[in-house]
């Protein structure tokens, strides 16, 4: 990654970022058309790259509106049990659970804008006649890996959604239903599938960009939660496991010996994809809420162990690991160091400082610009457990387990091997290998579903609530579709 990449992103995601609106929330101001773009096999390869773009969110370029997907903690993190407020607060009404249709509803505007923009390349790179096969396989394969990633995110935020496959070419855009989540599951799954067979190599040639392996992460990901949400069963547990046996084929995926190279080493051997971030090239990732700021951490004894930055542009100090987090670890967890650190007072505990994602540090000040991961071999080891433990082999499921804690030297698991027990181990496990990797809270809704916790005891802001698990869809977006309902429950 470079400037160059900074400069084609930022270029092309001006011309994209017109497409789709008015499914999602306000009419088109320009037409995309044939004529306008794809005129040389070369204006696809930037295309698909600008596209990426909507995972990692705002540039420096004036594109402060295009909000990331992958890196937006509101739906992936913060309903969960991971995070309490620190100096100050931060949450949205997603984290006290008061969410209605008119506070902290969803607008998935940009989610659908990077579909619309997917669904463009897909029409015109078809009939399209490359020099090179192999780059237009490489192109289309990113693309529908592209698109089952945002289908499969907005399916995880709001369950029945929108299915949007035809390309948007002028301002008449349909008003669609939402579609129920097990056929867009099934749509996930064939643009899954038709990646897989595209990709011309079975490696990860980049690991900024999807890839074979990548895809088949994103299945066993999907198919997981189709096997416990969806009601898919055991054949989807199957299929998990066959797309965990593709991703252990790939020469060069390995386990960090030290787990704090796991988030702060760019494109390490344990990445499979990622966001890339850099602090010339983009604003702050989500970090940016749990770095502490230094006149907030005043009279700290141990300042210098603290991932503090100098100002609160770069640190906001909102956020901090909550006890329940920190009580599912062991004292000898080495992991701990890289999970969190705790401020002292003279000898008086004070706040437990987030250090996963802890940023570099410059001359000037720290800055949260780390990779945001999207797949790493050590989750997907976990997604192996709770695939063979969804088929009661916790014999396998276990074996599995117990790659991710030996790294973390806790040893060997020696708990109960019936199902019930083995699952909430593997629970547990996400819980400190995955700590803010912007997962948690679709790990409870899955494991939820799955009859391994209750949800609404488990999370200590829902308790004695019946918020619905999945998110309202915003007015905006409800007034500017007259085909859609709203969610169950609002």
């Amino acid at each position: 990654m470079n400037k160059l990449f900074l400069l084609i992103t930022s270029c092309w995601l001006l011309l994209i970022g017109t497409g789709c609106e008015k499914l999602v929330d306000a009419k088109m101001e320009s037409n995309i058309t044939e004529a306008d773009y794809f005129s040389n096999e070369s204006d696809f390869e930037p295309y698909v790259v600008g596209i990426y773009m909507y995972l990692r969110g705002s540039a420096r370029t004036g594109l402060q509106n295009i909000t990331g997907i992958a890196n937006n903690i509101t739906y992936g993190t913060e309903r969960g049990e991971e995070l309490v407020p620190a100096l100050n607060s931060r949450f949205t009404q997603a984290w006290t659970h008061n969410i209605t249709p008119t506070t902290g509803a969803f607008d998935y505007t940009n989610w659908y804008k990077a579909i619309g923009n997917c669904n463009l390349l897909l029409a015109r790179i078809e009939d399209f006649e490359f020099t090179n096969e192999d780059v237009k396989k490489r192109v289309m394969a990113e693309t529908y890996s592209l698109r089952a990633f945002i289908y499969f995110s907005l399916i995880r935020i709001i369950g029945d959604t929108p299915l949007m496959l035809e390309a948007i070419t002028n301002e008449h855009v349909p008003e669609l239903p939402r579609s129920k989540a097990t056929d867009v599951m099934k749509q996930i799954i064939a643009d899954l599938d038709q990646a897989i067979a595209l990709y011309p190599q079975k490696t990860i040639p980049s690991k900024y960009r999807f890839s074979y392996v990548a895809a088949q992460a994103l299945k066993a990901d999907a198919k997981l939660w189709s096997a416990k949400v969806l009601g898919g069963g055991a054949s989807d547990f199957n299929d998990a496991i066959a797309a965990v046996a593709e991703v252990e084929k790939t020469g060069g995926l390995s386990l960090r010996a030290d787990f704090k190279e796991v988030t702060t080493t760019r494109a390490n051997s344990e990445i499979i994809v990622a966001a890339y971030f850099n602090r010339d090239e983009s604003y702050n990732n989500y970090a940016v809420n749990a770095l502490p700021y230094e006149s907030g951490i005043t009279g700290a004894t141990n300042k210098d162990s603290l991932p503090y930055c100098n100002t609160t542009s770069n640190g906001q100090g909102a956020y901090q690991i909550s006890p329940r987090s920190r009580a599912l670890f062991a004292s000898n967890d080495k992991r701990i160091p890289f999970t969190w650190v705790t401020e002292r007072q003279g000898t008086t505990p004070k706040i437990s400082w987030i250090t996963k994602l802890p940023g570099n540090k410059y001359a000037d000040d720290r800055v949260p610009d780390n990779d945001i991961i999207l797949y790493r071999l050590g989750e997907v080891y976990l997604m192996a457990a709770e695939a063979y433990a969804g088929i009661d082999n916790t014999t396998k499921a276990i074996e599995y387990l117990n790659r991710i804690r030996n790294r973390a030297g806790i040893g060997n698991y020696t708990g109960a091997t019936d199902k019930p027990s083995v699952e909430r181990e593997i629970l547990d496990e996400r819980g400190r290998e995955l700590f803010f990797e912007n997962k948690r809270w679709h790990d409870l809704v899955r494991f939820h579903k799955g009859g391994t916790i209750d949800v609404y005891t488990y999370v200590p802001n829902l308790v004695g609530k019946t918020t619905p698990l999945f998110w309202p869809l915003a007015a905006n977006v409800m007034a500017n579709n007259g085909e859609l309902r709203q969610t169950d429950g609002y």
